[in-house]
């Protein structure tokens, strides 16, 4: 007799910590969130930088979709309208920036990398908020979170880790293949799937995502196997879930993206608390 399938969890609704107005002129919390959490659609008057040290964040604007792996932060300027999500399990900070403050921070909604200097600046504040949210009361709070607002300035734009397209045949494969990454057919043969040709398909992976179709599904394949290693499964069965023939193949991928083995990847994580992805 099969067995029965699950019923899919529902998502866990989480409303914003603060709704009129912030506590300090700067402000950062950190939680710990459940399997699809979900942050409605909201916006406010303050900025915020969203980081992942764990797990992948995702913030859906009107008109573009962010997702946000360890390494890099979403950051939203005043009165931006969002919607916050994240699929698995993740632990996640927020640095929430008054309106006067904002000046020098870049005008438009997007991800940017995360410099070590900033980690470390994440990581130390993380540790002062495990028992709430840091108000910057101390002098020296208030010139740890100046630093970390100057760096978020400087930081380097990157788009999205992994982009989306709105064309009517990529947008279609791209979602097929979120939902079946262990799918390992050539551009070519998927594009009849698609009504589409390889030649087309391939310009508007470089128009619409600002890489080849190759390195979108290699990210995507590292995105779903992030959450899968910090849970402690064996390569082999995620390699093999993925597409991939043996560990090898999986690992010398998942090196070539991240810099680190899946194994050293697990190790810097616990040591940490964030992952290791690169632009």
């Amino acid at each position: 007799m099969p067995t029965p399938r699950r019923a899919p969890l529902a998502p866990s609704l989480h409303q914003p910590p603060y709704r009129d107005a912030l506590p300090a002129a700067m402000v950062f919390r950190t939680a710990q969130m459940p399997a699809r959490a979900v942050y409605p659609q909201h916006r406010h008057a303050w900025g915020e930088f969203v980081y992942s040290f764990s797990g992948v964040i995702e913030v859906a604007l009107a008109d573009r979709h962010f997702m946000a792996p360890p390494q890099f932060g979403i950051w939203l300027p005043p009165g931006v309208e969002h919607r916050g999500s994240n699929r698995q399990a993740a632990v996640h900070s927020s640095l929430y920036v008054s309106p006067e403050l904002c000046g020098p921070l870049p005008a438009e909604a997007g991800v940017i990398a995360v410099s070590p200097l900033m980690r470390a600046l994440l990581d130390h504040l993380r540790s002062g908020a495990a028992a709430g949210p840091v108000l910057a009361l101390s002098a020296e709070q208030q010139r740890l979170l100046q630093v970390l607002v100057d760096q978020i300035g400087h930081a380097r734009r990157v788009g999205s880790y992994l982009p989306q397209s709105g064309d009517v045949a990529l947008g279609a494969l791209l979602q097929w293949l979120q939902e079946h990454p262990a799918d390992s057919r050539s551009l070519a043969e998927l594009a009849g799937q698609f009504h589409s040709t390889e030649r087309t398909l391939s310009r508007r992976c470089q128009r619409d995502l600002g890489m080849s179709f190759a390195e979108w599904r290699q990210r995507l394949r590292v995105i779903k196997a992030l959450p899968r290693l910090d849970a402690g499964e064996k390569v082999e069965s995620i390699a093999f879930d993925l597409g991939y023939a043996g560990a090898s193949a999986f690992t010398a991928m998942f090196r070539r993206m991240t810099g680190l083995s899946p194994d050293e990847h697990r190790r810097a994580g616990r040591a940490a608390g964030h992952g290791t992805l690169r632009a």
